[in-house]
């Protein structure tokens, strides 16, 4: 696996490629945005870790040029701005995921190989599946044509059964990719968010196929057949 790191701490970004090129990744650093750009643009890289103050070109530019370009590499931010508007702005840009300095450093790896295992051909920004799609720029999810309102956990819920159409997931990679890891979830909160989504997205329309699937002592699926 090769990672991109963009950030212009040295310490921090030298200490992340130490640590990673012990876990036998191939690591390229930028130490300014400009850089970081050129190589994201010019390389293939399956992650990238990037921090959103920079000199020359900060982390925000860099996603948005990045995914008007079509380049839909994963992005992990990595920064020191831990607001809540911070982070909803590095994600709004394109960022796939948000990681706060002060961090540990297995928890960044937790991350980036969660973000590697993400289907290629489905990070870009309308997901579907039959007659549904869902829009990761403007959060708009509709089926048939008619739009269909989620709270926010069932819309983190349909984007990662989305991003791994017709693959099972089990409850564990559910909880761990779509709940803090502090929250506190109880043994069937899965099925009832399942529940509140099968009753939004397949419900109301009987004359289309059903999408969510249960497959039982598996785990659940989106598109496909039982």
């Amino acid at each position: 696996m090769k990672i991109l790191i963009i950030e212009d701490e040295h310490k921090i970004a030298n200490s992340i490629k130490k640590g990673l090129e012990q876990e036998s990744y191939v690591v390229d650093v930028a130490y300014n945005g400009a850089d970081g750009y050129d190589l994201a643009v010019s390389e293939n890289y399956d992650v990238i870790v990037l921090d959103l103050m920079l000199p020359d070109m900060d982390g925000i530019e860099i996603c948005r040029k990045l995914r008007a370009e079509n380049i839909h590499i994963p992005i992990l931010v990595l920064t020191a701005k831990g607001q809540l508007e911070d982070k909803v702005a590095g994600l709004n840009s394109g960022a796939d995921d948000y990681l706060v300095k002060p961090f540990a450093f297995i928890e960044l790896l937790a991350r980036i190989k969660a973000l590697a295992r993400r289907p290629k051909n489905s990070l870009g920004t309308i997901l579907t599946s039959g007659d549904l799609s869902l829009d990761t720029v403007t959060y708009q999810v509709k089926r048939d044509g008619k739009e269909i309102r989620l709270s926010k956990q069932e819309y983190a819920l349909l984007e990662y059964l989305l991003r791994h159409a017709n693959k099972i997931l089990n409850k564990e990679q559910i909880i761990s990719n779509i709940w803090d890891y502090d929250a506190d979830i109880l043994p069937n909160t899965v099925e009832v968010y399942i529940g509140y989504l099968r009753n939004k997205i397949d419900e109301p329309f009987p004359k289309s196929s059903k999408l969510i699937h249960t497959i039982r002592g598996f785990g659940y699926k989106i598109g496909g057949v039982k």
